[in-house]
């Protein structure tokens, strides 16, 4: 795995100094050191590094960044990457990037037993969104927010990354993997079935994009993905005005639908 910071974040820049100066770390060049048996990049636009590809050879992307919201509420969040309509962060129209939901299910269900020391923290998936979108290998973004108090916040920092790194030890396949519509961008149903439940899940695509959802997009979330995927997962209230555009364009498609 190739481990992705920013130097201009500061969240994202205190998480690998955390991992280099508390693992087995060495420093290869200025920005560039081995950590265990992945290896640790600093860079400095994240959602832009669509060019990862050109100089490293990986299995998977893990971007380390922080997080930030309106209401600046305490958050753990990881979400996939990818533009459900235009590219306003990184990435390129109606692209979305590789996801490996395993990664993910093991790594949220990991911080999740860790709940009682983040009791200040949600601990919450993200549906798809931003850059980048166009590299060969899956990638995940990990994040910490939503302000500078968390950026800071040295005790979730030592939690989020032991975490990642316990998980890069001991990644379990899941034997069920969906993608999900509906919901807000913030998907609770989702996420409760991500961490409770038997599901991985792949590309969320939430209720604000689903007027641009059709055929080629539904392919797109079901092929950017390195698992198969079996399911698509409905958070039947939150489809909104495009419920039954859904239910007609799912009907050609030999999978699962479940309604949560």
């Amino acid at each position: 795995m190739l481990l992705v910071a920013s130097a201009l974040d500061i969240c994202s820049k205190n998480m690998a100094n955390y991992l280099i100066e508390c693992y087995n770390s060495k420093k290869i060049d200025d920005n560039m050191y081995k950590i265990d048996d992945h290896h640790l990049v600093l860079i400095d636009e994240l959602l832009y590094a669509e060019w990862l590809d050109e100089k490293f050879d990986t299995d998977a992307y893990i971007f380390l960044s922080r997080h930030r919201s309106e209401k600046n509420i305490p958050a753990l969040t990881s979400h996939f990457t990818g533009n459900f309509d235009k590219a306003e962060f990184g990435g390129n129209p109606k692209e979305l990037a590789y996801a490996y939901p395993s990664l993910q299910k093991c790594y949220m269900s990991n911080l999740y037993a860790k709940s009682e020391k983040l009791k200040d923290y949600q601990i919450v998936i993200e549906a798809t969104h931003h850059g980048p979108t166009s590299l060969k290998k899956p990638l995940l973004f990990i994040e910490i927010g939503s302000s500078i108090e968390q950026w800071t916040d040295t005790h979730a920092i030592e939690v989020v990354c032991d975490t990642l790194i316990n998980t890069l030890k001991d990644l379990k396949r899941s034997k069920r993997v969906g993608i999900g519509l509906g919901g807000t961008h913030y998907p609770s149903k989702f996420n409760k079935l991500l961490i409770e439940g038997e599901y991985a899940l792949g590309h969320i695509m939430p209720k604000y994009a689903l007027p641009y959802i059709d055929h080629s997009m539904i392919r797109e979330m079901i092929n950017k993905s390195i698992e198969d995927i079996d399911s698509i997962i409905l958070d039947w209230k939150g489809l909104g005005r495009e419920k039954e555009k859904i239910k007609s364009l799912l009907n050609d498609y030999d999978l699962e639908v479940i309604r949560v």
